[in-house]
């Protein structure tokens, strides 16, 4: 019990700590946490759509008067503008000097515009002092900046977007990143939502103190609203409608790839402009998500698998898939509410360790069950006949246990007569080869009928019929058996007296009556066995019968005289009664 607790609690934490469900713990993250609940009427965006490039054109073709143009259209006055204007696009070399010159000098006139710039990536290769090999694998190979007269009027982020590593959906966000020279630039969104609050006189409160941030989402896929840049330009759609909101212009669509897999539809995509509307909503409103610590994961799942074991040792196999299916489903809601207070723990670990050891338990106790049966049916084939094994399995009906119940029963009691001399004078393997051989005969015609072999005693043999469960007929049965046992006997003797020279012979005595049975001792020493009057009687007839006779008390008589040929002996006294017995001896079966 102690090993396997160990042995479990060990793997638990073990597949806790490691995430061992890598990425089907994030699809279930997926499907049931990260559900879309209302996209911020504050942040509106400005697509580069289909619509728009039929309207103006190829993309690759543009120049830089159409974003001046959008400026000017957007703030009509000091009264009449976004709060911010967030460009996701790379507005990195020069086109047309008029046109660059002409939107950087519109963005300096509205001076509310953020544009992005993107950091290319490579691994570095270093030693420490100790020669030990050292990689970054974020060193920087190149920094794709606006031009220049655009970048000194604006503010800028970076929109590199960090990819999950274990299935590539997009979930959490470089917040900031500090290059070689100690120069800290800060992510696309989290620029536009700093001064979006500058804008209206607040100072930024980001959700985390990490760099790197797990955000939430709150908008799915088209959620926010979009209108084309076509419908802007041709006025369309007023001015107001953009009126101190946050405004991200960028691409919607395939052909500008600039689309990414998503938590909140695992069947579609996301436009980068629309991520970055998520994450600047979520740090409005404080939509982050922390992980709690691998060794944290490891021992929540020790504990409960822990307690499962426990608790399942003790428990029918029903009751321990009901509480292990219980426990899994409990742990995914308590996840889903840590969910939505700000943590991210494995999800998948207890659920399918929980499910599994419910398997494993009913695995268990179907063994378990199939082994005690097994060990029952081979105590109980010692006592009774086969086909009483096989009945009393099927109903399974029996259950070894101690106690007895008041049972009306046949007690039958064969002696093998002359033994004691017998034994004296001849070699002790040849005495257990006879006894075995006259105790194989009685055991066999006692099963044949159906009896149940109580106990040897010596010589002699005993068998209770009726027990341990109903039995039709038997009384005659019991007669049947003690009138097999002497007719069986006398060809043995034959043969015995051919190879020793000596025989014996069995008396045999029968009565019928109440009596206790059941299951008599210890927990750790019983014996299955009949007790009470009933049963002493039948062992004073056989006493008193002579060798090769079958003796009967007048209530077996009774019950079975038209089935069979008896003579009546008379009224014999039996040791230990004070009233005699009217005894009959059985001559034939009818």
């Amino acid at each position: 019990m102690k090993r396997k607790i160990l042995i479990c609690g060990l793997l638990a934490f073990f597949a806790g700590f490691i995430g061992i469900f890598g990425s089907w713990d994030k699809a279930v993250e997926d499907a049931w946490y990260h559900n879309p609940q209302s996209a911020s009427s504050l942040i509106r965006i400005i697509k580069i759509d289909e619509k728009t490039i039929e309207e103006l054109g190829p993309y690759s073709q543009w120049d830089r008067g159409i974003y001046a143009e959008l400026l000017d259209v957007l703030c009509v006055s000091e009264e009449v503008k976004p709060a911010v204007v967030g460009f996701d696009i790379l507005f990195d070399a020069q086109k047309d000097e008029g046109t660059d010159q002409a939107f950087a000098d519109a963005c300096k006139k509205h001076g509310n515009v953020v544009c992005a710039f993107s950091y290319v990536f490579t691994k570095e290769f270093s030693e420490d002092g100790e020669g030990n090999l050292l990689v970054d694998s974020m060193a920087v190979a190149e920094k794709v900046t606006p031009y220049e007269a655009l970048e000194q009027v604006t503010a800028q982020g970076f929109v590199n977007s960090l990819l999950d590593d274990k299935d590539g959906y997009i979930r959490s966000l470089l917040v900031e990143f500090e290059e070689k020279d100690a120069t800290v630039t800060k992510n696309f969104s989290a620029v536009v939502y700093e001064k979006y609050l500058k804008t209206i006189g607040q100072t930024p409160d980001y959700p985390t103190e990490e760099k790197v941030m797990n955000f939430r989402y709150s908008g799915g896929i088209g959620e926010y609203e979009a209108i084309s840049l076509w419908d802007v330009l041709s006025g369309a759609v007023p001015a107001e409608a953009f009126a101190d909101c946050i405004v991200l212009v960028g691409a919607w669509e395939q052909g500008m790839m600039d689309a990414y897999h998503v938590p909140v539809d695992r069947g579609g995509q996301m436009y980068g402009v629309e991520i970055h509307a998520n994450i600047i909503q979520a740090f409005l409103e404080g939509k982050s998500l922390q992980e709690v610590p691998s060794w944290m994961n490891g021992l929540i799942g020790a504990l409960i698998v822990v307690m499962l074991v426990v608790l399942c040792e003790r428990l029918t196999a029903v009751k321990s898939v009901l509480l292990c299916v219980s426990v899994a489903v409990v742990k995914l809601i308590a996840d889903e509410l840590l969910f939505e207070a700000g943590y991210l723990l494995n999800h998948l670990v207890v659920p399918v360790l929980a499910v599994l050891l419910g398997g494993y338990y009913v695995v268990l106790h179907y063994y378990r069950a199939r082994a005690a049966k097994q060990s029952i049916e081979k105590a109980f084939s010692k006592y009774v006949a086969p086909q009483v094994v096989k009945e009393i399995a099927k109903n399974g009906t029996y259950e070894l246990k101690l106690g007895g119940e008041n049972r009306d029963i046949a007690v039958l009691f064969v002696d093998i007569r002359g033994f004691t001399p017998l034994s004296e004078s001849l070699e002790p393997e040849q005495v257990v080869t006879i006894l075995n051989r006259y105790l194989e005969l009685t055991a066999s015609c006692i099963f044949k009928h159906g009896g149940t072999l109580d106990k040897f005693i010596g010589d002699a043999t005993m068998a209770v019929f009726n027990a341990p469960f109903d039995t039709e007929d038997y009384i005659y049965k019991a007669v049947l058996t003690a009138w097999d046992i002497v007719q069986g006997g006398q060809a043995i003797e034959a043969e015995f007296m051919e190879k020793y020279g000596k025989t014996v012979g069995f008396g045999v005595g029968v009565n019928c009556g109440p009596a206790v049975v059941g299951n008599i001792g210890c927990d750790f020493r019983m014996d299955y066995t009949a007790i009470g009057d009933t049963v002493n009687t039948a062992a004073r007839l056989e006493a008193n019968a002579p060798k090769g006779m079958v003796y009967i008390s007048e209530n077996v008589y009774e019950q079975v005289k038209e089935r069979i040929n008896a003579e009546e002996i008379g009224e014999i006294p039996l040791k230990g009664k004070t009233v005699g017995v009217r005894v009959y001896s059985v001559t034939g079966i009818r």
